[in-house]
């Protein structure tokens, strides 16, 4: 698999995580089948460009911590305006925002539906 590739696919993870909710870098990495690549999805995610659709705020570190070094800030007060409760010392409850579940489940219905689709069209 080249980067580009395993960047796309960190990107289209990133993009089923709702408003409001978040993930961690693992936690992308483990919906992609690549549980020790979590630093790499971070690299993806810095690499965007600057007018991307991939809402990269959604990544946080394990811990609920923002560890996005060259824009906290920004990244912060974007999840604040979804709702989600960052606190001084940039971190957030994990357990209420955490949306590796719902990604988990929507990534296997897009997984079940394109079997479907290939199923029928084999006949």
């Amino acid at each position: 698999m080249s980067p580009n590739s395993f960047y796309e696919q960190v990107y289209a993870v990133t993009r089923l995580i709702p408003k409001g909710m978040v993930m961690s870098y693992g936690g992308v990495a483990r919906q992609l089948g690549r549980p020790g690549l979590a630093r790499t999805v971070g690299y993806a995610l810095h690499n965007l460009p600057a007018n991307t659709d991939v809402p990269w705020w959604r990544v946080v570190n394990t811990h609920g911590r923002i560890s996005n070094s060259y824009s906290p800030e920004t990244q912060a007060e974007r999840l604040r305006a979804e709702g989600v409760a960052v606190d001084k010392n940039l971190r957030l409850n994990m357990r209420r925002h955490d949306a590796e579940r719902i990604v988990y489940h929507k990534l296997h219905r897009r997984m079940h539906a394109q079997r479907r689709r290939r199923s029928v069209a084999r006949g």
